[in-house]
């Protein structure tokens, strides 16, 4: 099926004569007649169906349908021009990954793993930032992220990297404070939250034999990180996953109260969009990540 594709350059001289609200500077800008810029806007507006621009009183404004379309066209030929300098800069060979990632899992599983990445591919650069939700691919200048939770994305591959298994831990202070000898005890206690999880101690509740203990009190801290110094500082007992934890208990700064652990539900997935799947970047950090993780796992 044709697509239904503009020419790039009436693409260009829209966005130039939108920005400026004037055909003349923006025949001056792109070095072009201002009867070129009017040939190009009609042939584009010929193209859509649509009028893109009105002159009133001397002056050029946007119609409604120009307003819509230029922030999308705009953001169009920004991720274009990345990505010509990024093929230039690395003459078509590594380049950057652009990863979003869980910010706990990231900054205490992943990115301390990242050196012998980067020693395996020293041409490939990979930018992180933090996504705690899934989003749309297509929205973002991403190429890949790490997520939790089901994989119903549609368009988009997925390896299943771990699956996780949650305990309680508290500091030896909580301890102090309250004692816990029972299960009963965590009515006692203030349970601590994570936002995006809303139903953990529920679950761990209902998993071990004490459905009737509210697990939805106490409160709530955005990231895993929080979580676990919240739990450290002696706010309360949190139920996280052990090995997010396992240098502050190996430490002495968090306890296991209880060692029931509970396999969660759900489990971490590298996901990328299916046309991403074959660009270097992508293709080298799913590998090395899969082998990090059965080196892990063994």
């Amino acid at each position: 099926m044709r697509r239904l594709l503009p020419s790039m350059t009436s693409l260009l001289v829209f966005e130039a004569a939108a920005r400026r609200l004037s055909f003349s500077d923006a025949a001056a800008e792109m070095n072009l007649t201002q009867g070129a810029v009017s040939r190009q806007i009609r042939a584009l507006e010929e193209t859509l169906g649509l009028q893109l621009f009105h002159r009133v009183r001397n002056r050029l404004t946007l119609s409604e349908a120009g307003s819509a379309y230029l922030p999308e066209v705009r953001a169009c030929l920004s991720r274009l021009e990345a990505a010509t300098l990024e093929l230039l800069a690395h003459q078509g060979t590594g380049g950057v990954l652009n990863l979003a990632i869980l910010p706990t899992f990231g900054t205490k599983w992943l990115i301390p793993r990242m050196a012998s990445f980067a020693r395996a591919h020293p041409n490939i650069v990979v930018n992180f930032t933090t996504r705690a939700v899934a989003f749309d691919f297509a929205k973002e200048r991403l190429d890949a992220a790490i997520h939790f939770g089901d994989v119903t994305w549609p368009g988009v591959k997925s390896h299943r990297l771990m699956g996780e298994e949650v305990v309680p831990v508290c500091s030896a202070a909580a301890l102090r404070a309250h004692a816990l000898t029972s299960l009963e005890d965590f009515e006692h206690h203030t349970l601590l939250q994570h936002t995006t999880r809303p139903n953990a101690w529920v679950e761990w509740f209902a998993a071990v034999g004490q459905p009737q203990i509210n697990g939805l009190k106490g409160p709530r801290f955005e990231h895993f990180s929080m979580v676990i110094q919240a739990a450290i500082a002696g706010i309360g007992v949190a139920v996280l996953p052990r090995f997010l934890v396992e240098d502050e208990i190996a430490a002495g700064r968090l306890i296991i109260p209880f060692d029931r652990p509970v396999c969660s539900n759900h489990a971490y997935y590298l996901v990328y969009p299916e046309e991403k799947a074959d660009l270097p970047g992508v293709r080298a950090f799913r590998d090395w990540l899969l082998g990090e993780v059965a080196h892990w796992r063994a």
